[in-house]
């Protein structure tokens, strides 16, 4: 198994030694020692390659995803994930603001809290979050599913096109255009899946609250004026 220290290697060599894979072949490990905050740690990866981060990193890991299955054992800075397209990111840690922003596929999984923006512009990506999230999370979001077992932060949802999301705990507050909706079986089905791919087991998805578009600004209407 390819090991990489960014105590003694630099980061580059790194990212061209994952670039390089065969994007057809079978999955390789790789592991990532002393990331110290790094940023741009393992991104733009096009391969069914499993890669292990003993450490938190900086700005923008696993960003432009695909294929990969991406652990890290540690905390993420801003934009873990952005613009994923498949594969699964998983953090055991913490994540700063917009995780997962813009995804158009894949599973993020965070396990501890999401900051704000969590999800902002999705595009189709699966967003687990253990924790909370914070403030204007899934702004904008397109499609997609964002799912928290904890607590959600002010204006959750705000201009939200058709994404689902799906909260366990409290909402401080909704975005505008956003509003609860019924949780009906196939929601259901949705939610148990996710939790299950997310390692979940614990949790029922009869506990969550299913948040979506209340479909008033997606064109201009006259009755609507003073919301734009």
């Amino acid at each position: 198994m390819p090991v990489f220290d960014l105590a003694t290697t630099e980061l580059r060599a790194l990212n061209q030694a994952l670039h390089a894979l065969d994007k057809s072949g079978a999955s390789e490990n790789f592991e990532v020692t002393n990331p110290r905050g790094a940023h741009a740690v393992a991104v733009g990866i096009d391969a069914p390659v499993n890669v292990t981060i003993d450490g938190s990193v900086g700005y923008y890991c696993a960003g432009m995803n695909e294929k990969a299955n991406i652990t890290v054992n540690g905390n993420a800075g801003p934009g873990v994930a952005e613009n994923m397209m498949s594969g699964k990111v998983v953090i055991k840690g913490d994540a700063s603001q917009y995780a997962g922003a813009t995804a158009h596929g894949g599973l993020l999984v965070i396990e501890g809290n999401a900051s704000s923006r969590c999800g902002i512009s999705m595009k189709g990506v699966d967003i687990v979050v253990k924790g909370n999230i914070g403030h204007m999370s899934a702004f904008m979001a397109q499609s997609g599913n964002l799912v928290v077992l904890g607590d959600a932060g002010d204006a959750l949802g705000d201009s939200l096109y058709e994404a689902r999301l799906f909260v366990r705990g409290t909402v401080k507050s909704l975005g505008a255009d956003c509003e609860k909706k019924e949780m009906r079986a196939e929601h259901i089905e949705v939610l148990t899946k996710l939790l299950a791919d997310a390692g979940i087991t614990d949790v029922k998805p009869e506990e969550f609250t299913r948040y979506g578009s209340a479909r008033t600004l997606y064109n201009f209407n006259v009755d609507n004026f003073d919301a734009y």
